[in-house]
């Protein structure tokens, strides 16, 4: 009732990506939209804009998967599980990278008919590790299937 409707919008933006995540890829764009709407129109007119994206983050499927992605994905980098960047994904656009191996092997996946490849793009250390998996709440499903088909082998996707 008395909180400020710039901290309301805020805090519809924060849940769209932390709550909602990719299971409506849309989620993101109308919790904006309402935040936008509210700087540009104001109160009381943009309480419509709001209750709209309210409305629809509410009703929303929910998934927390690609936060836990990030967060998960830090949590290995402050514990130090990193490696080596894979040769063939080193800049060769220099004097002697070929030497080195830089570039060689890269597979360019605008060259095949179906966009993708099947090519390891984490070093070796972390060969097979996962950060994001999506769930079968509402788009995250499309984004699973569409990540099994682009990678090949089960179990060994977005690597």
């Amino acid at each position: 009732a008395g909180e400020d409707a710039r901290f309301i919008a805020r805090r519809m933006v924060i849940f769209a990506s932390e709550d909602i995540g990719l299971a409506d890829a849309n989620a993101l764009q109308v919790a904006v939209a309402g935040a936008h709407a509210l700087e540009h129109v104001g109160l009381p007119e943009a309480q419509l804009n709001l209750a709209e994206a309210a409305i629809y983050l509410a009703t929303a499927p929910k998934s927390n998967r690609a936060a836990l992605a990030i967060w998960n994905a830090r949590q290995d980098v402050r514990d130090g599980a990193v490696g080596e960047v894979p040769a063939h994904l080193r800049d060769s656009h220099y004097q002697g990278a070929a030497t080195l191996g830089h570039g060689t092997g890269y597979e360019y996946p605008h060259d095949h008919a179906s966009g993708t490849v099947a090519q390891q793009y984490l070093p070796d250390e972390l060969r097979g590790r996962r950060w994001y998996d999506p769930s079968d709440h509402g788009d995250e499903r499309t984004i699973g299937e569409r990540s099994r088909r682009g990678r090949g082998t089960p179990g060994d996707e977005l690597t």
